[in-house]
């Protein structure tokens, strides 16, 4: 965040430039010009915060929606086999070459 540069007004009200998310605002204030410079430094930072946040939240739903994809594959799979295997096992004394077996 860059510190901004102040005007005085005859009213006594400052004209404070502050820069949040690269994005500068004017505030006008009669307070402190190091307070309202903290307080953008502030908000500038939470923001900053606030979009890791929500990149970090991206992150874990596709590791999730990744993971849920992963498991049903193998759900299919593990019932292929488990198909597979209960034919075998219900035609174990019929000739191997009897058997239809699916790759």
């Amino acid at each position: 965040m860059t510190m901004g540069a102040s005007q005085k007004s005859q009213s006594g009200e400052q004209l404070v430039q502050v820069e949040i998310y690269n994005q500068t605002y004017s505030i006008r204030s009669d307070g402190d010009n190091a307070y309202i410079q903290g307080l953008a430094e502030y908000v500038d930072k939470k923001m900053r915060e606030i979009l890791a946040s929500l990149h970090i939240a991206d992150e874990l739903h596709s590791a999730r929606s990744s993971h849920a994809q992963s498991d049903a594959q193998l759900a299919s799979r593990s019932a292929e086999c488990t198909e597979l295997l209960d034919r075998v096992l219900k035609h174990k004394d019929v000739a191997p070459l009897e058997l239809e077996i699916e790759q």
